[in-house]
């Protein structure tokens, strides 16, 4: 993470599905996930896709980053997690097993030492 001039609680601003942005609400299945970055993190510039994967089963999503796709570089590691805070990645009671439904398409991410 150095190397992208990251350290751990970095943030940035990010569309969660490449797919919804700026839709509301938004819709993430349980599975992969394509993710937009919309401000810089490190050396990592708006336009970066991220890609990670989603968990849907408590009432938070969980969203977890494994590697960035800058557009003008090669594909690197990362270890990043969305977040908002006030219980905004809350998914809402109509929400079908497998699925999570937010009321945003935005979020931030955090960059992480380790997945717990």
């Amino acid at each position: 993470m150095r190397i992208l001039r990251m350290r751990v609680s970095d943030s940035a601003d990010v569309e969660l599905d490449a797919n919804q942005i700026d839709a509301r609400p938004i819709t993430l299945y349980d599975g992969p996930v394509e993710s937009f970055l919309d401000s810089p993190l490190g050396t990592l510039n708006p336009g970066t896709r991220l890609y990670g994967r989603v968990w849907t089963g408590g009432p938070q999503v969980v969203v977890r980053y494994y590697e960035a796709h800058p557009p003008d570089g090669d594909v690197v590691p990362i270890c990043a997690v969305a977040r908002l805070g006030k219980g905004q990645l809350r998914k809402r009671p109509d929400s079908k097993p497998g699925t999570a439904i937010l009321d945003y398409s935005g979020a931030s991410v955090f960059v992480v030492n380790a997945f717990r």
